[in-house]
């Protein structure tokens, strides 16, 4: 595999994987009946966006790149109001990314360029890569929002930078 391509999965794998750990905090502090709050109608819990993440990322990723069959039940990812523990939709989480990224770090210069059907759109295997870590860092910002909402605390995601000594210099 060329450099170029090596490199973009290897960035896509990085940006993917800083992610989970983020989820993984915003759960630890919230309750079971809170990660299935729903801020108004319009919304949905992070129950739901968790749900919606295994399936979209297992529609595009496992699917259509893997070549195994789509049993997305995407009308299932918004409707439910419980049915997971916290404990259980972050294995689901880490299941399902387990096995995507085994993907995208088995695909070839080929496969990056061959072009897949999924959710009724057309895109290249690099185009599927770049949707799904996007499409996972919108949700996880979705779920860290959501989480300072219900908490009303810092996650502390970047106390590792000293804010005060960067604006001075």
């Amino acid at each position: 595999m060329d450099k170029v391509a090596a490199e973009f999965i290897e960035q896509s794998i990085f940006r993917i994987e800083k992610n989970t750990p983020k989820i993984t905090k915003c759960l630890d502090q919230l309750t079971d009946e809170q990660v299935w709050m729903r801020p108004n109608e319009a919304s949905n819990s992070i129950g739901n966006i968790v749900l919606h993440l295994c399936g979209n990322i297992r529609q595009y990723s496992i699917s259509a790149l893997g070549n195994q069959p789509d049993i997305r039940e995407r009308d299932k990812e918004f409707s439910a109001t419980s049915g997971y523990t916290k404990e259980e939709l972050l294995k689901k989480l880490v299941d399902t990314l387990q096995e995507a990224i085994e993907i995208i770090r088995n695909t070839d210069e080929v496969s990056l360029l061959k072009i897949y059907s999924a959710q009724g759109f057309n895109y290249s295997g690099a185009g599927i890569i770049v949707h799904v870590t996007e499409h996972y860092s919108y949700h996880t910002g979705q779920i860290i929002f959501w989480t300072k909402q219900l908490t009303g605390i810092d996650l502390g995601f970047y106390s590792h930078i000293d804010l005060n000594k960067r604006n001075r210099s």
